[in-house]
């Protein structure tokens, strides 16, 4: 069984995409990228993008009822890998150990331009 969960204080998905899904016991959040709830592109330093990143994430898991602390895996899209040590630098101000696995892949374009998007796994329920 799957159930989507949807959050207005982050930026809305296209009619072909949910915000997340849960499924026995685990939210998965749809890559977000540093956009305001309006999709107006944040600019700005790799702080602020990660940031904005961090804020839709927070919102879409707060309406499936999980939190920042319920993240089991993480998966960082970049356009430059130069801003890795900057992110890899914010990235842990969002997590307490354990804190979750990570993947890290460089690509050659992201959706409106943006530069960083971020996807998640979390628990639910039992698997906090």
């Amino acid at each position: 069984m799957k159930e989507e969960s949807s959050a207005d204080k982050a930026p809305s998905a296209p009619n072909f995409l949910s915000q997340a899904i849960t499924s026995n016991g685990l939210v998965f959040v749809s890559g977000q990228i540093h956009t305001l709830p309006d999709n107006t592109l944040v600019k700005g330093t790799t702080k602020e993008k990660v940031d904005q990143v961090f804020n839709n994430i927070r919102a879409i898991l707060e309406a499936a009822n999980a939190t920042l602390d319920n993240i089991v895996k993480v998966v960082i899209y970049v356009t430059d890998m130069s801003e890795m040590p900057e992110l890899n630098k914010v990235y842990p101000t969002y997590f307490n150990k354990p804190y979750p696995v990570r993947e890290a892949v460089c690509v050659k374009a992201l959706p409106l331009g943006a530069e960083i998007e971020i996807s998640v796994i979390a628990g639910v329920g039992v698997l906090h």
